[in-house]
C-alpha cells in the first residue's frame, strides 16, 4: 500500500533551505552561505576562511538526517556542513564552497559517509581545492554491520557512527593539531566503529507517495538511512530480543566489523531514525548496556542517546559501538558548542540507582507511640470512637454516593470512600491513639494505600495538612482549638492543590461552614462536644446545599446544571457523613462519661 505522507511544509522543493533558515535562527552561532538554492552551506559565524588558524572539519551529505549533519556545527566539531537536497549528495560546487569559507593555512578535514555520490563529489571537490592552493585530507566512514562484508567496491555504508568521527576529529582539530594528525585520529576512529539500524516503518519524502514496504507487525534489519532495503524482513520482537541481535550482529567474531574482543573498553549510541520516542531510545539503551557487560565482558565508558542520524520519519533505530581507549575518550568529552551533540555526558558516573529515601525517623517517640496502646487514655478513648464512626457511616453510604456519582460523575465515589473507610478499620489496631497527632498522620497512610483517584489524594493532603498543623502546635494533648486550627489548616491545603473553594460543589462546601461554626462556637465559649455536633449540621446544611451549584471543579464541571440540580455533590455527602458520624460518636462519648 503507498500513502501520501502529511508534512508541516511548504513547497517540498524548498524545506532544505528553510530548515537551514530555521536553523541559524535558532542557534547565533551559525551562519550559512548566501548561495541559494544551488549552495546551501551551514557554517560557524566565527570562523573566515582566511585567518582562521586551525584545521577546519568539515562534513555533509544528503539532507534528511536533522540533526546531521549541521546541527553538529559547532566549536569543537564540524567547522561547516555541505547539505543536499533530501537523500541527495551536494553538488562539488557547495563543497567546494564550504571549504573556500572556512579553510585556512592549516588545511581541512573532509569526513565523507561511504556513499557512490558522497564520496565522487568531496573527492572531485577536494582535488579542485587542492588545485587552489589548499591542505585537504579525506576520511571515508563505513560502519555499517548488517550486510555481509562487500566483495565489489561499494564497501560499508556509512551510518550514525559518522558523529562519532566528529566529535573526535573536531576536538582533535580544537586542540590545535596539524592536518595530519586530525585525519590520522578521524581515520583510526572511524576503523574502530560499528552500526546497525532496525526499522519499523520506511521513511515518508516530502511531496512523494511512499510504499509502506514493511508491513503491520513486521521490522526490517539493516534498513539504510535513505530508506534502502536492508538485510532481512522479520516479525517485530521485543526489544530485549532486538538489541541483543543487533549488538551479536556488530560484534560477531566471523565478520570481524570492529576490532572489539572481550575486555576491550567501548562507547555506545543509540540513534532514533526520526520518529521513534525518547521513551523507546532509553528503554533500548537500558537493554544494550547489562548485555554488552554481561554477554559480551565489555566496559561501557560512554552511552549517548537521541536522534542524531535519522532518516526523516523512519520509525526505529540504531546502535553503535565504538572501541575506546583514553585518548578517544578525550575527545568525546572535550568541550564543544555544536548545538545536537549531546551535553552532560563524561566520565563521571555515579550508582545508576539509589535507595529510596525514608521518612524521618519516628525512633525518638515512645514505644508506645508506635502502635496501639495497651491502655487507651482519655483523649484515646475519644479519637478512637470518633474515627470507628466516621468509617462506618461511610461504609453504610456506599451505595448512595455510587448511585449520586452515577449521575454526575463516574460513579465510583462510594467505592472509593468505601476502600478508604475499610482500610482504616483494619489499621486502627495499629494506631498510636494516645497520640492524636501520630494516629492523624496513619490515618494518611491507609488513606492513601488503598483509595484512588482523585478522592485518595485530596484526603491523604486533607490529612497531611492537619497532622503538620498539629505537629507544628501541640504539645502532648490536642485542644479542641488545635482541631479547629487543624481543620482550616486541612480546608486550605485542599483548595490550593486542588484548586476549589466555597461554592465549586466539592467535599469544600460541606467542610468550610462546618469549620466556620467550630471556631464560632469554641470563641463563644461552647464545650468542645456540643461545637463539634453544632459544626456537623452545618456541614450536613453545606453538602445539602451543593444541589443548587453549578460545578466548577471535577468531573461535574461537565455536567448540565439541570441534571445536577437532582443530586448533591457525592464527595460533599461523604464528608459531611463522616464529620456527623464522628461529632455524635464524640459528643455520646462525653454524655456517658461525665
Amino acid at each position: 500500500m503507498a500513502f501520501h505522507a502529511k508534512k508541516l511544509i511548504n513547497d517540498p522543493n524548498d524545506v532544505v533551505t528553510e530548515f537551514i533558515e530555521g536553523l541559524v535562527e535558532t542557534y547565533p552561532g551559525l551562519q550559512y552561505l548566501d548561495g541559494f538554492p544551488q549552495v546551501k552551506v551551514v557554517l560557524r559565524a566565527d570562523v573566515s576562511g582566511g585567518t582562521y588558524d586551525k584545521v577546519a572539519v568539515i562534513s555533509g551529505g544528503g539532507s534528511g538526517h536533522e540533526p546531521a549533519h549541521a546541527g553538529f556545527v559547532g566549536e569543537g566539531m564540524l567547522t561547516a556542513a555541505i547539505c543536499g537536497d533530501v537523500f541527495a549528495s551536494p553538488p562539488v560546487d557547495s563543497v567546494l564552497a564550504g571549504i573556500r569559507a572556512v579553510t585556512g593555512p592549516m588545511g581541512c578535514l573532509l569526513i565523507v559517509k561511504n556513499y557512490t555520490g558522497d564520496c565522487l563529489n568531496f573527492g572531485l571537490a577536494a582535488e579542485q581545492a587542492k588545485s587552489e592552493g589548499y591542505k585537504v585530507e579525506t576520511v571515508i566512514v563505513g560502519d555499517d554491520c548488517a550486510l555481509p562484508p562487500p566483495r565489489g567496491i561499494a564497501g560499508r555504508r556509512g551510518l550514525a557512527g559518522t558523529i562519532l568521527i566528529h566529535k573526535i576529529a573536531g576536538a582533535a582539530a580544537a586542540a590545535g593539531l596539524s592536518l595530519a594528525d586530525v585525519a590520522a585520529e578521524a581515520s583510526r576512529a572511524s576503523e574502530m566503529v560499528g552500526t546497525m539500524g532496525v526499522a519499523l516503518s520506511v521513511c515518508t519524502l516530502p511531496g512523494r507517495v511512499t510504499p509502506d514496504r514493511v508491513g503491520p507487525g513486521k521490522m526490517e534489519l539493516g534498513l539504510g538511512i535513505h530508506g534502502e532495503p536492508g538485510a532481512a524482513v522479520a516479525d517485530l520482537q521485543p526489544v530485549d530480543v532486538i538489541v541483543s541481535h543487533v549488538l551479536k550482529q556488530i560484534l560477531s567474531p566471523e565478520t570481524n566489523y570492529v576490532p572489539i574482543t572481550r575486555g576491550s573498553r567501548v562507547v555506545l549510541m543509540v540513534n532514533g531514525l526520526g520518529a521513534t520516542p525518547v521513551m523507546e531510545l532509553m528503554i533500548a539503551s537500558g537493554k544494550a548496556v547489562p548485555k554488552l557487560q554481561l554477554e559480551h565482558g565489555l566496559a561501557v565508558d560512554r552511552v549517548y542517546t537521541g536522534s542524531f542520524m535519522t532518516s526523516l520519519d523512519m520509525a526505529g533505530f540504531s546502535i553503535s559501538i565504538m572501541k575506546a581507549d583514553q585518548a578517544i575518550l578525550q575527545r568525546l568529552d572535550a568541550a564543544t558548542k555544536a548545538p545536537h551533540w549531546p551535553v552532560g555526558v563524561d566520565g563521571n558516573h555515579p550508582p545508576a540507582k539509589i535507595p529510596v529515601p525514608l521518612p524521618p525517623s519516628r525512633s525518638t517517640k515512645s514505644d508506645e507511640s508506635l502502635g496501639r496502646p495497651a491502655q487507651l487514655n482519655a483523649q484515646g478513648q475519644i479519637l478512637e470512637v470518633a474515627i470507628e464512626a466516621a468509617a462506618h457511616a461511610v461504609k453504610k453510604l456506599r451505595d448512595n454516593l455510587n448511585e449520586w456519582d452515577s449521575k454526575v460523575g463516574d460513579g465510583d465515589c462510594g467505592s472509593t470512600m468505601y476502600r478508604g473507610a475499610a482500610a482504616v478499620l483494619e489499621d486502627m489496631q495499629n494506631y498510636p491513639l494516645n497520640d492524636a497527632t501520630e494516629t492523624v498522620n496513619e490515618i494518611a497512610s491507609s488513606v492513601r494505600r488503598v483509595m484512588g483517584g482523585t478522592s485518595g489524594i485530596l484526603y491523604t493532603i486533607f490529612c497531611k495538612a492537619a497532622y503538620a498543623q498539629l505537629k507544628a502546635s501541640t504539645q502532648g494533648v490536642v485542644t479542641s482549638k488545635n482541631w479547629a486550627e487543624a481543620l482550616e489548616a486541612s480546608i486550605a491545603a485542599v483548595s490550593k492543590y486542588g484548586g476549589a473553594s466555597a461554592g465549586y460543589r466539592t467535599l469544600l462546601d460541606a467542610l468550610i461552614p462546618a469549620s466556620a461554626v467550630l471556631q464560632e462556637r469554641l470563641k463563644a465559649g461552647d464545650d468542645p462536644a456540643t461545637a463539634f455536633l453544632l459544626s456537623s449540621e452545618a456541614a450536613l446544611a453545606g453538602a445539602e446545599s451543593t444541589k443548587h451549584m453549578q460545578a466548577q471543579a471535577g468531573r461535574s464541571s461537565y455536567i448540565s446544571g439541570e441534571k445536577l440540580a437532582s443530586v448533591p455533590d457525592p464527595g460533599a455527602m461523604a464528608a459531611a457523613s463522616w464529620y456527623r458520624a464522628a461529632a455524635l460518636a464524640v459528643k455520646y462519648k462525653y454524655q456517658t462519661s461525665s
